[in-house]
């Protein structure tokens, strides 16, 4: 059982909530684990409000920020696998390079997006 500590505010016992550190404490939490964290608190709230008071929010968001970061790489490297982009292109035509790249890029997030961000 999880102890829940509060302080008063006024007439108000206000709940002492916060995310645990005590999982992978020196992990930076990302774009896609904050992400993540903002769907949870705007669309799945009780979802939230249970791993938060179960203490399990922290560990759910930095796997997600791992996976999605894994997930991005290997979708990279497949769609340059399957439509190769010359890396001459980038000396020759960099504006034209890095709109492919970030073509690439969004398309991966967008799978990244639906599959373990906002599901």
């Amino acid at each position: 059982m999880v102890k829940i500590t509060y302080h008063r505010e006024g007439d108000y016992l206000i709940p002492d909530l916060y995310l645990e550190k005590n999982y992978k404490n020196d992990y930076q939490i990302g774009k896609y684990g904050h992400l993540r964290l903002q769907y949870l608190k705007e669309h799945k709230k009780a979802e939230y409000t249970i791993m938060l008071l179960d203490g399990t929010l922290r560990k759910h968001i930095v796997d997600t920020d791992i996976q999605a970061k894994e997930r991005l790489e290997i979708l990279m490297n497949q769609m340059l696998e399957k439509n190769p982009i010359d890396e001459n292109l980038k000396d020759t035509d960099p504006l034209k390079w890095a709109g492919l790249m970030s073509n690439y890029k969004h398309s991966a997030e967008e799978i990244i997006y639906s599959e373990l961000i906002f599901c």
